[in-house]
């Protein structure tokens, strides 16, 4: 009888232990899902919010294509835009013969600014204005005392913006300070 009740006390014990073992497992199988269901949950969050920063690039790249899907051929345009000005600068609005051919082109330059302006292409006339490397491009400097340094003289070619964007510089010359006359010397002293 002593053997049975050593043996009912060893397979308690071995129970016990065994519960506690098992119990050890299973607090630390759920420790190890709960961190795989924080990892999931994270992973998911982080997908989610590249699908919608992935959405709002395709959008904003859907918006900028309808945007400056005229930029080539607003750009080849300018040059027609050019021809006619120089055209109307180079005749005479007095010479009689020419009035005919000169309201022409002063209507179609009209009509094609029109055009343009319609579809945002502004244009860019930065005479009297401080020189911006963002929208002039410097062809020479001059020094001027009547201006102050860093503002555009002249304007060869006026440049354009589309929607606010760079369509073509404006071709210019800046103002600088005079150069300070080296100093005389005077021979009688």
């Amino acid at each position: 009888m002593a053997d049975e009740q050593n043996l009912d006390n060893q397979s308690a014990e071995l129970n016990e232990s065994g519960d506690a073992g098992v119990n050890e497992d299973l607090a630390a199988r759920v420790q190890s899902l709960e961190e795989q269901l924080a990892a999931a949950q994270d992973q998911s969050l982080r997908v989610a919010a590249e699908l919608q920063n992935i959405r709002r690039r395709a959008e904003q790249d859907v918006e900028k294509a309808h945007k400056f899907a005229l930029e080539k051929f607003a750009g080849d345009l300018l040059g027609v835009v050019d021809s006619l000005e120089r055209g109307l600068e180079l005749s005479s609005p007095g010479d009689e013969s020419i009035k005919p051919m000169r309201e022409g082109l002063e209507l179609t330059l009209k009509l094609l600014l029109d055009t343009l302006a319609r579809y945002q292409v502004a244009s860019v006339d930065p005479h009297g204005e401080p020189f911006n490397p963002e929208h002039h491009q410097a062809m020479a400097m001059e020094e001027s005392t009547n201006t102050e340094p860093g503002t555009v003289l002249r304007v060869f070619q006026k440049g354009y913006l589309l929607h606010g964007r760079l369509l073509r510089p404006a071709m210019v010359v800046v103002s600088k300070a005079p150069a300070e006359a080296p100093p005389s010397i005077d021979e009688k002293a």
